[in-house]
């Protein structure tokens, strides 16, 4: 109800609104109980353009230049400054050309002439719905109605009133508020409203809005093929203007829906309210200058896109890419106007599809006042084109009865004297000379006759064709013959139209055009079909309107290469928060920021990422590595300690020296094997212990170079037979010196038989053989075998000899422990014996040394990663070998080779 009380509250004595208010109480239970008179409040708008017929169809159209709307207080009767300026005329003359063809085609609507009545509302709401009701109910200016007067009785009594017939379908709407208003201030009498212009999602819901059609497709189809413009240009920062309507505020609402998830992020939204059109726009310019985003969405109706324009203009702001909807895209007065071809060049839009009416164009240029005497809307045209005044002689007449009417007027309605007062004013202003008679739009080139692309005029076209065919069907008889009271219940008259059976033949009819084309209504709409239009540079500055592709249903098919950006360029503008990740690196989310503002990550080492603007880093497979781009796998290259390299070069040149040295001191030891100092302590054990001390620096080298499966196999038995061998030469050596300091002591002459030199060698030979026998059955049973560590991190995959058998490794390495810390047991009991020739104190600080190296061995062994455990056995193996060699027989060369005076007898017995 409060929608009627505003009726009310706008036109308090509206016959109508009462007759509205009568069937809402009967649906409601309320009721009228007393019998009213009324009067119409205001003035009723006397330009319209009317046609005779059985049937009457109203149009309500916007005709005129909207000016700035003026925000109303609800305290005072509402007031609007008038509209001038013809603009869209031809969507009128589309529905009377229409009309015309209908009523000469023998096959659609037979014997039935059509008629029509068509009103301007210039987008103002309450002249909207004055015009519409004043269509549906009559012009009458009194009326007298009766408690509880039934609808139908009421709508049959004003049919014949003397406002004329009333029109039982309405063709309208210009825009989605207007349609919704009408929509449902009608749907009570169920008079079917087809708009041409009216595109808003929400009137396509059949439960609220039942007798609404339209020829325009829903905002849905021109929303969702901008949010696909975007995605294919990869524009994920966008702006937006939109108007604060329902066609705004809802189009926007499908762009940011279908944006959802696809990469395209909003930047800001601005609104423009025709109340503040001015200062919204100036502050929609500050915004869009200073935005990051580079193309800008817009929702609006053209004359709110111009004060925008305008406002970039003053700013010089010429470098924005923007999105135009179907309200604007193709809009003369925009491209006309050459203060904003600046800002305006190179617009993406989508358009409203345009077709041909053939005889269209032809009809409008043998259009002449003469031939339509009471048309004054063609008559003003007419004066603004050429400048003249048509029928000169009478308008001083005119004028005289005009003066009449206005007094008349004011008489029986002072709240209009202002609105009239103004339109005798102008009338006063006229001062045009009179036409001379010859004046033609045969070779005129206007706007108003040029047909090559007709939209909206075509959305007329096809709402005319409708109406025509839901009336032919609605007024077809299968019985046209048979007695009228055998087909009353099945057949309609022209004269008897009710709206409700219209509306239901609306529903379910097929048009067809004169042109082939063929289509019903879905619900509400038609299959959707726009244009995609650009707005290209011309040589001469100006800006044309060129077709670069279409849109069918979600289907976008676009001639890339024929588009014309704002630089003037082919190359498509960027707009983006963040430039898109390169390969190689990924995308994070700024912390409180849209998701299309990000930093680029570099992927970690063996993660790629392949296409630009990856989410996320893909590791490589174990086998594979990612390259210094990250951007590919790459197989992982073979590591091992090799012979060029510098870590084994530096080992191997210690090992060959060590080896040489070993082999130097033993030279010495051979030439000099006759002296004291070498015969002191078994100089067989010395020979051997150097012959073990070389094999240990030697068998280092087998550790290094490429790992294989003899390779791995012989290196640690080796290393584990001559470190045995050299180990048990040193416990043999202080086990003899030992016994010999023994054997001094009364009784004990007989100890010395048994460590004599067969003894001695039989004792290395069986500490020997033991490490032979666990390196035997260690290689015999589970032998190391070479292997690659993909456990280690890097582009390098290391080449080893794996251990199979830990087990087996460790006896080895075990018996060696063992044969050592007896040795260095036995070396610190006897470091306290007299004589020079005592070798103890030198077994003991060389076995320290050989024992302390391996036991920092076992810890860097395992946690040494790739290569580096090779490097760190050899390390240990050169350091105990050198420290054997250097405690043991450097002092001795020192003496035999530099004091030659101590090696003598005499001095080793000294003690």
């Amino acid at each position: 109800m409060g929608l009627f009380l505003w009726i009310f509250t706008w036109r308090p004595s509206s016959a109508l609104s009462l007759l509205l208010l009568s069937v809402i109480g009967r649906q409601t239970g309320l009721e009228v109980v007393q019998a009213t008179v009324c009067s119409r409040w205001g003035a009723t708008r006397d330009k319209s353009l009317s046609h005779d017929g059985d049937v009457i169809i109203g149009g309500l159209f916007n005709l005129y230049y909207i000016p700035s709307a003026v925000e109303q207080g609800y305290t005072k009767l509402p007031s609007y400054e008038p509209c001038t300026g013809l603009e869209s005329l031809k969507n009128i003359y589309a529905m009377v050309f229409a009309v015309e063809e209908i009523n000469l085609n023998s096959t659609l609507l037979p014997g039935v002439k059509l008629g029509y009545r068509i009103l301007d509302s210039c987008s103002r709401y309450p002249w909207a719905l004055q015009g519409a009701l004043s269509m549906v109910g009559g012009d009458t200016q009194s009326c007298n109605l009766t408690a509880s007067t039934p609808r139908a009785a009421a709508y049959e009594e004003k049919e014949e009133t003397a406002g004329g017939k009333l029109v039982p379908l309405l063709i309208g709407a210009s825009t989605s508020t207007t349609g919704i208003m009408l929509s449902r201030i009608l749907g009570p009498l169920s008079v079917p409203v087809i708009s041409y212009l009216a595109s808003c999602p929400c009137l396509s819901d059949r439960t609220k809005f039942p007798n609404f059609f339209r020829t325009i497709p829903s905002d849905i189809y021109q929303a969702r093929a901008m949010a696909q413009l975007a995605i294919r240009f990869n524009w994920t920062w966008v702006g937006a203007v939109v108007a604060n309507t329902d066609y705004g505020r809802l189009a926007i609402q499908v762009f940011q829906e279908e944006i959802l998830g696809k990469g395209v992020c909003l930047e800001f939204i601005e609104t423009l309210r025709r109340e503040t059109i001015l200062n919204d726009a100036r502050q929609a310019a500050l915004k869009i200058k200073a935005s990051t985003a580079t193309v800008i969405l817009i929702f609006c109706w053209y004359t709110d896109v111009k004060k925008l324009f305008l406002e970039l203009a003053k700013r010089n702001v010429t470098d924005r890419q923007f999105l135009a909807s179907e309200a604007w895209s193709t809009s003369d007065d925009l491209l006309q106007d050459p203060y904003i071809s600046k800002v305006a060049s190179g617009v993406l839009g989508v358009a409203i599809r345009s077709s041909t009416i053939p005889g269209f164009e032809k009809y409008l240029r043998s259009l002449h006042p003469s031939h339509r005497p009471d048309d004054e809307f063609f008559r003003e045209f007419w004066q603004k084109e050429f400048g003249c005044t048509p029928g000169a002689e009478q308008s001083q007449s005119t004028q005289s009865s005009y003066f009449s009417s206005q007094l008349k007027t004011w008489s029986d309605h002072p709240s209009n004297v202002l609105t009239s007062y103004s339109a005798i004013r102008s009338v006063q202003r006229t001062s045009l000379p009179a036409c001379s008679g010859t004046e033609s739009l045969e070779g005129v080139q206007h706007p108003f006759t040029d047909t090559s692309q007709l939209r909206v005029a075509y959305n007329v076209y096809l709402a005319v064709y409708a109406a025509a065919h839901a009336l032919h069907s609605l007024l077809s008889c299968p019985n046209r013959d048979s007695p009228p009271g055998n087909n009353s219940s099945t057949c309609s008259s022209p004269k008897h139209i009710k709206p409700r059976e219209l509306l239901q033949h609306l529903n379910r009819v097929n048009v067809t055009t004169p042109q082939g084309e063929m289509f019903h209504f879905q619900g509400a709409d038609i299959p959707a079909k726009y244009d995609l239009v650009n707005w290209q540079n011309t040589p001469d500055g100006s800006l044309k309107l060129v077709l670069i592709g279409h849109v069918n249903g979600f289907d976008l098919h676009l001639n890339e290469s024929a588009i014309q950006w704002n630089t003037g360029s082919n190359q498509v503008p960027v707009s983006v928060c963040s430039e898109s990740c390169p390969p190689g690196t990924r995308k994070a989310n700024r912390k409180g920021e849209p998701l299309c503002c990000f930093d680029c990550i570099p992927c970690a080492e063996g993660e790629i990422s392949n296409k630009t603007g990856s989410l996320h880093c893909e590791r490589c497979p174990s086998e594979f590595w990612s390259n210094s781009e990250q951007t590919a796998c790459v197989p992982r290259q073979l590591d091992f300690l090799a012979f060029n390299e510098t870590l084994g070069i530096t080992l191997t040149t210690a090992a060959v020296s060590g080896a040489a040295v070993t082999t130097a001191v033993f030279i010495v030891f051979i030439l000099y094997h006759k002296t004291p100092m070498v015969r002191a302590n078994n100089s067989e054990l010395s020979f051997l212990l150097l012959l073990s001390l070389k094999l240990c620096f030697l068998c280092s080298l087998v550790f290094i170079g490429r790992p294989s499966v003899w390779s791995c196999r012989f290196q640690q038995a080796a290393f584990g037979i001559s470190f045995v061998l050299c180990v048990s030469c040193l416990l043999v050596k202080t086990l003899v010196v030992l016994a010999v300091f023994r054997s001094a002591r009364p009784g004990a002459e007989t100890l010395m038989k048994w460590f004599g030199t067969g003894q001695q060698r039989g004792s290395v030979g069986f500490f020997t053989s033991v490490q032979v026998i666990i390196c035997a059955i260690w290689l015999s049973l589970s032998p190391p075998e070479p292997r690659r560590d993909l456990g280690f991190q890097g582009s390098k995959v290391t080449l080893e000899c794996s251990m199979a058998s830990v087990v087996g490794f460790s006896l080895v390495l075990g018996y060696i422990g063992l044969l050592a810390c007896t040795c260095l047991l036995l070396a610190f009991l006897a470091r306290k014996l007299p004589d020079n020739f005592n070798e103890a104190k030198l077994i003991t600080f060389s076995m320290l040394i050989f024992c302390a190296v391996w036991v920092a061995f076992v810890p860097a062994y395992v946690s040494s990663p790739g290569k580096y455990v090779v490097a760190v056995e050899i390390f240990a193996i050169l350091a105990s070998s050198y420290g054997l060699l250097i405690c043991i027989f450097a002092p001795k060369c020192f003496i035999i080779l530099l004091k030659p005076a101590k090696n003598t007898k005499k001095h080793l017995m000294a003690r």
